[in-house]
């Protein structure tokens, strides 16, 4: 019989029940068997939704009573590490909602101990599959736009995200010390694995201003523009949650020709030809939890535990963060380009065989 991979959730909140269950429902290889959260009136939710789960009130009960193959971790940023880590020690794969962590060393310590344990750790990166992406992807495979030079990525929001809602919570993305920043991390980090994807090569230097324009109340910037030069060509990321609309466009210019998308639209312009427009629903612009997408990701990691690879976005994942932490420091420097991997704290053994990218 076709193996049925067991998993827990790790962490209840939107994200969980309203972006990945919906894909783990749909596969008939895998059985959500069990869940956790530090919210204990989460548990309601994960009842309704996961009658069959086994609910517990820790992470160490959990790992402690339930036979599993993987978690799937949907917590804040700052508890992502030490869920992780007590995962792989536990013989367990692990998919984690971006962002993975936020320390260079500890990445790496994680990366090593799931090649130790010959474990899969694998970043959700979920943008990957929405289909416009998807559509603009196999467009750059085919050449259809030469070798990419330029990306420009630009996503304009009125405010974040919510929370899911506790007694007496704030909204996690808000606290820096939860979430590792704002706009930058929290939408930047898709951002950077996407140019990364489409620029060859290496990433090289990160420059950034970081700002708030409207959102004065909270301590996190509301705007980030940041510059990432790669080996093959430049990426430019502009994201605010201080804009007036709700709206995603991304530029993908070539040496034979352009790629733009905005929301579901997307038109591409090579000069051979009349540029073309087609649709791509659901929108980039629509909703923030994107079930739909997650099944890619889902395909994507049933994948690499079945055949016992390693998962890309764990190469993308040190590129991301290296980016972000990059352009932290360049703003703080006034905006300075700094280059990529300096010495003593060089990623490039994560992101071994696969340069800036894909």
């Amino acid at each position: 019989m076709p193996k049925t991979w067991r998993g827990a959730l790790i962490g209840a909140g939107h994200v969980a029940l309203e972006g990945h269950l919906p894909g783990w429902s749909s596969r008939r290889d895998v059985a959500i068997a069990a869940a956790t959260d530090a919210r204990g009136e989460a548990r309601g939710a994960v009842s309704a939704a996961l009658p069959q789960a086994v609910w517990h009130d820790s992470l160490e009960s959990l790992l402690s009573s339930e036979p599993l193959d993987f978690l799937d971790i949907c917590t804040p940023p700052d508890a992502h590490g030490a869920a992780i880590l007590a995962g792989l020690e536990r013989g367990l794969h692990v998919l984690c909602e971006k962002p993975l962590v936020l320390d260079r060393e500890e990445l790496v310590r994680l990366k090593t101990l799931s090649e130790e344990r010959g474990l899969v750790l694998a970043s959700v990166h979920n943008w990957k599959h929405a289909p416009g992406l998807e559509r603009a992807g196999a467009l750059v495979r085919q050449g259809a736009i030469g070798r990419v030079r330029n990306v420009v990525w630009e996503v304009t929001r009125t405010e974040p995200s919510a929370a899911a809602p506790a007694a007496g919570a704030s909204n996690w993305r808000l606290d820096p010390s939860r979430s590792g920043g704002g706009i930058l991390v929290d939408h930047g980090w898709h951002a950077v694995y996407m140019a990364a994807t489409w620029l060859a090569g290496r990433l090289r230097s990160v420059s950034g201003r970081l700002e708030t324009r409207k959102h004065h109340r909270w301590p996190v910037e509301d705007t980030a523009d940041v510059r990432l030069a790669f080996d093959g060509g430049d990426a430019r990321l502009f994201l605010t949650w201080a804009g007036e609309e709700r709206r995603n466009r991304v530029t993908i210019e070539g040496t034979a020709g352009t790629i733009r998308i905005d929301g579901a639209s997307l038109e591409l312009e090579t000069g051979r030809e009349e540029a073309s427009r087609r649709e791509y629903a659901p929108s980039l612009s629509d909703g923030s939890h994107h079930p739909d997408w997650f099944a890619g990701v889902a395909d994507d990691f049933v994948s690499a535990m079945s055949r016992g690879r390693a998962s890309a976005s764990l190469a993308e994942a040190a590129v991301c963060l290296e980016a972000i932490l990059l352009a932290q420091e360049s703003s703080r420097r006034g905006g300075k380009r700094i280059q990529a991997f300096a010495s003593g704290r060089d990623l490039a053994g994560v992101a071994a065989g696969r340069g800036g990218g894909r």
